[in-house]
């Protein structure tokens, strides 16, 4: 079995709770995942000292190899020039990790693609063709029997209200190739809540169906629909057949994350049901 522990828009700045990260490094530690996964916005504002102290908190995590994306909220919003010029100066002083990059580990290929768009867009995503085939590249070279995941910051799809922008814009051609990777589960975050889709959602078709799953803000205060003022991370135990996703959510009266009902999900499967969520995802589905 593989587990991977997935959290998202840790937002070190103002918004940032450090009960929360507090609470998410014991967290890690008690389910003794075998790798990292931390889908974007490591901070507010793109500051220098911001991205060190989101690096500071994700060293003192368990020593397992990491897997980190840029979000949009890692370029700067307000200096202008800086965004036009260069915009990932702060990201590339401090976090040692490609923008695009290739982690492999025993059981797992795993291929993050950064989807902010400093010059096209000031909250959405986007993905380029280059970006693609690096991605498709980087699952073909390795071996085909261990699990492919593919990270991005921005979604797919929304399923319900709360917020968080857009999907983005070539959502239905990405996920078409996403499918011919033969993708096992995209790992996202940017709505700052839960949620967990399929490609059949984005796409129609018959072949299996690809879970899309976003982690909600794992420290920050700034949860959507149903997880405002929480926090919320996901824990994925890979098997043979199936992708178990346990969600864990810290309210404002806890000091540990709690676990919600798990979500099973088999491995490339056929069929279009959708998954059963958990009591506080499906009210929200509802509205």
């Amino acid at each position: 079995m593989l587990r991977i522990l997935h959290g998202s828009d840790l937002q070190m700045g103002r918004p940032f709770r450090p009960r929360a990260a507090k609470a998410l490094r014991q967290l890690a530690f008690e389910v003794d995942p075998n790798l990292i996964v931390i889908s974007g916005d490591l901070t507010q504002r793109a500051k220098v000292h911001e991205f060190q102290a989101a690096w500071k908190f994700l060293e003192a995590l368990p020593q397992v190899p990491l897997v980190v994306t840029p979000g949009n909220h890692d370029v700067p919003l307000y200096r202008f020039w800086e965004r036009l010029l260069v915009p990932y100066r702060s990201w590339n002083r401090t976090i040692p990790h490609d923008l695009d990059s290739v982690t492999v580990i025993p059981g797992a290929t795993v291929v993050a693609l950064n989807s902010a768009s400093p010059w096209s867009a000031i909250v959405g995503g986007r993905l380029t063709q280059a970006q693609l085939r690096f991605a498709r590249q980087s699952f073909d070279s390795e071996p085909t029997e261990g699990i492919r995941v593919l990270v991005t910051h921005h979604h797919f799809v929304c399923k319900s209200a709360g917020g968080g922008g857009r999907p983005i814009p070539t959502a239905p051609l990405i996920i078409n190739q996403i499918e011919e990777m033969e993708v096992d589960v995209v790992l996202s975050g940017h709505l700052h809540r839960m949620q967990v889709a399929m490609s059949r959602d984005v796409v129609p078709g018959k072949n299996f169906a690809v879970p899309l799953i976003t982690a909600g803000t794992a420290t920050s205060r700034r949860g959507r629909g149903e997880e405002k003022g929480t926090n919320s991370v996901n824990v994925l135990d890979v098997m043979e057949g199936r992708i178990k996703v346990t969600p864990y959510l810290l309210s404002n009266s806890e000091q540990a994350f709690e676990a919600l009902e798990p979500i099973s999900l088999m491995r490339r499967h056929m069929s279009n049901e959708p998954p059963s969520l958990p009591r506080h995802m499906a009210s929200e589905e509802r509205a």
